[in-house]
């Protein structure tokens, strides 16, 4: 059994619709990714995982000069991809975690390859992400359709246990109490 410690990245030093599609971390963000570090090494984690968006790579940043190993880079835990013709991603992303995942095809992909993904990691590992994975992962281990499980806080711990393939809820991180800079 691996356990699996899902990371939401630091807050961003901007929010999506800014100039910036892939803000790094705000000086509070670093802050939570360095707080963060701390506890995954209390947990002797040693492997890492990133989405490679920037705030989840400043984030393991934290971890890697804390425990001195590097984080693969993986799509399987990226930010839920916006359709092409998406103009306004902040509405889109509201209908969407008001959804289901099974109501859409596509994201239903995007969390297929999220669980995927983590089924593949057989070590303690430390995983970078963003809001919307860590529900699916979330939802995958639990059973649950709904896109929003839980509102997971910037650097918020969540932990599963991978057990052959499957995935089992451990612990939920701190949560959030409204949705913002996904």
């Amino acid at each position: 059994m691996a356990l699996l410690y899902l990371v939401r990245h630091g807050e961003p030093a901007s929010g999506w619709g800014e100039t910036n599609s892939d803000p790094g971390l705000s000086a509070l963000g670093l802050a939570q990714a360095a707080h963060a570090a701390g506890q995954l090494r209390a947990r002797h984690v040693s492997f890492a995982i990133t989405s490679p968006l920037l705030r989840c790579r400043e984030t393991a940043s934290a971890f890697e000069m804390e425990v001195g190993v590097q984080a693969v880079i993986s799509n399987g835990v990226r930010e839920v991809p916006t359709p092409g013709d998406v103009i306004d991603r902040h509405a889109w992303l509201g209908r969407v975690m008001a959804g289901t995942w099974r109501n859409n095809p596509t994201l239903a992909a995007f969390r297929m390859g999220v669980v995927t993904t983590l089924c593949g990691q057989n070590t303690d590992t430390a995983v970078f992400s963003h809001y919307v994975a860590i529900n699916a992962a979330v939802g995958a281990a639990t059973g649950e359709d709904k896109v929003m499980v839980f509102k997971p806080a910037h650097a918020s711990i969540t932990v599963l246990s991978n057990e052959g393939g499957v995935l089992k809820l451990v612990e939920l991180g701190t949560e959030t109490p409204a949705v913002n800079a996904l």
